[in-house]
């Protein structure tokens, strides 16, 4: 997986982290090897020009999803199953993510702002898959897959 990771947001953040997390999720998610993602680490004030010229509204949000290419999971819900060939390289699009509203977030929920900014980007990532969570079926789906993701890559993670 080619991952490429741009902080402009001035907050220093784990890149190497984020890099390992987005290539771990596009692998179980039988994303192509050869598959590549941006992901744009931004200020409150750059986040919200994008909330607003993309989605039309007002503020910084905490993570924004720009898919490039209409690529969209495999059997099972995304999960590639045993004999599946992985889908097609591509270039999957941009991840934007902002640490200023995620340390709030983080502080909210109660965990760490580099925790926060993991449950972002595979969030994030799992929109440029074609995952969505407007109805409750797909929020259900979305975020037990999300929380799946997180669970198992925190598991790999301590055991190096």
């Amino acid at each position: 997986m080619s991952v490429e990771v741009n902080n402009e947001s001035g907050v220093e953040i784990d890149e190497g982290g984020v890099v390992s997390l987005a290539g771990y999720v596009l692998e179980r998610m039988g994303i192509n090897p050869l598959a590549e993602l941006s992901i744009l680490v931004v200020d409150e004030e750059a986040m919200s020009v994008l909330h607003e010229q993309w989605m039309g509204e007002p503020g910084p949000t905490d993570v924004l999803a720009f898919p490039m290419d209409e690529l969209r999971p495999g059997p099972g819900a995304g999960a590639r199953q045993e004999g599946d060939a992985p889908t097609d390289p591509a270039l999957l699009g941009d991840v934007v993510l902002c640490p200023q509203v995620a340390a709030k977030q983080a502080a909210e929920a109660g965990h760490g702002t580099e925790a926060e900014l993991e449950l972002l980007c595979t969030h994030g990532i799992l929109h440029l898959l074609g995952y969505d969570h407007a109805e409750p079926e797909e929020h259900k789906e979305m975020f037990s897959l999300q929380g799946e993701l997180l669970e198992s890559w925190r598991e790999v993670r301590t055991q190096r």
